[in-house]
């Protein structure tokens, strides 16, 4: 069994990378360390990488199509992780989780229609359909005993004839919440029942910790899989975001022919690369191992952080973490206004970290940490960042 080394630190500067090479434009300062996109710091798996040197030994790149392989890669993998027993003709690829977003609420919703998003969450969820002149109404989770929760019966009271879409992120972003069979459910249920289709976000469900198990929101009951477009890729687990192949997997035949056929085929939206394909089909192939071992190097890191700052910085909470490699700290009993937190992790400590706020509401007073990296950079994160709140 190989044993894969995450303590390695790459030099990702001069890659044109958002997380390093951005930091600049995003911050107004380059030197930051930066622990705030999601992807992570690890080198991308040695299989997908050599499936797409492979590849590049021939000399053409040309039009290309998803293979049988790539199929039935993508299905052996979804049942061998969730038990869900998915078919060819459910499949579709699609260019990104967000361009994605942004189809679903293009080829369901027009103008004016109303999106339904629950925050704190992903802040694409409200920027995407605002953006397209679509009203996004808030469905704000609930705090219950330090994590959250959904509040269906806020929910009930804001759907109207205007609310076509709920978009759901599955596991939670940023709260790294793994969502319970019985919450999926009763959404499912909700949702059904008011004619709302749920999208579902499930691009951090590889990431999910085998004590929280993972329930993709269509398989939870009949009505779920009415109602649901899913979305997954292998980008976040095997940390290959710039290669772009994500897939959506929609059960209900007259939602597919609309998203698949009257919309992603007309405009070719569903047409893969090939690097895209050649690195799903080694990831799903080969990637068992190195998921489990980049999960318990994950989870150790959110050990070795909660408790530094348990023991170190009693002003930040750490939420309960079920999933991906972001954490979601909260500080507001810091009594520091907005500004004055980012500027806290920014300026003082010399941390780039996601300002909670963009998350929406709930989200301020709160930081998302990306832990996706050496833990000598972490832990000299967390050292920098206990020094600075001792000096604030």
């Amino acid at each position: 069994m190989k044993q894969y080394n995450f303590d390695e630190i790459i030099n990702r500067r001069g890659t044109n990378c958002v997380k390093y090479d951005g930091l600049k434009e995003a911050f107004g300062n380059a030197d930051l360390t930066p622990l705030w996109v999601a992807d992570m710091d690890f080198a991308t798996p040695d299989f997908i990488i050599d499936a797409l040197k492979k590849r590049c030994e021939h000399p053409v790149f040309g039009y290309t199509f998803a293979s049988e392989a790539y199929y039935r890669a993508i299905i052996e993998w979804v049942n061998y992780k969730y038990n869900w027993k998915i078919e060819k003709e459910w499949l579709s690829y699609i260019p990104g989780i967000v361009k994605g977003i942004g189809f679903a609420v293009q080829c369901f919703t027009h103008p004016g229609d109303k999106v339904i998003i629950q925050p704190p969450v992903y802040h694409p969820f409200r920027i995407v359909p605002s953006t397209m002149r679509r009203e996004v109404v808030f469905n704000p989770l609930k705090e219950v005993d330090g994590t959250y929760e959904m509040d269906f019966d806020q929910l009930e009271s804001i759907i109207d004839d205007r609310c076509k879409l709920l978009i759901l992120s599955n596991p939670h972003n940023p709260g790294g919440i793994v969502w319970k069979k019985e919450s999926l459910v009763r959404l499912a249920d909700i949702c059904h029942r008011h004619g709302l289709i749920v999208l579902s976000d499930e691009i951090h469900a590889e990431l999910a910790f085998p004590q929280a198990g993972h329930h993709p929101f269509a398989t939870v009951s009949q009505e779920a899989a009415d109602c649901s477009i899913t979305f997954m890729a292998p980008s976040k687990t095997f940390n290959i975001a710039g290669i772009v192949s994500s897939y959506a997997i929609i059960p209900n035949a007259k939602l597919r022919k609309q998203f698949f056929e009257d919309y992603l085929e007309a405009g070719e939206f569903n047409a893969g690369t090939i690097f895209a394909y050649e690195a799903t089909i080694a990831a799903y192939t080969y990637g068992a191992e190195w998921l489990q071992q980049v999960r318990m190097y994950i989870i150790e890191n959110m050990r070795v952080v909660q408790e530094y700052i348990e023991a170190h910085i009693p002003g930040i909470k750490v939420y309960p973490t079920q999933a991906s490699f972001l954490m979601w700290l909260d500080c507001r009993e810091m009594g520091l206004s907005q500004p004055e937190l980012v500027s806290l992790f920014q300026d003082k400590a010399g941390l780039a970290l996601n300002d909670g706020s963009i998350f929406g509401p709930g989200g301020e007073g709160h930081m998302r940490l990306n832990v996706g990296c050496p833990r000598s950079i972490l832990l000299d994160a967390m050292q920098r960042l206990a020094e600075a709140v001792k000096q604030k």
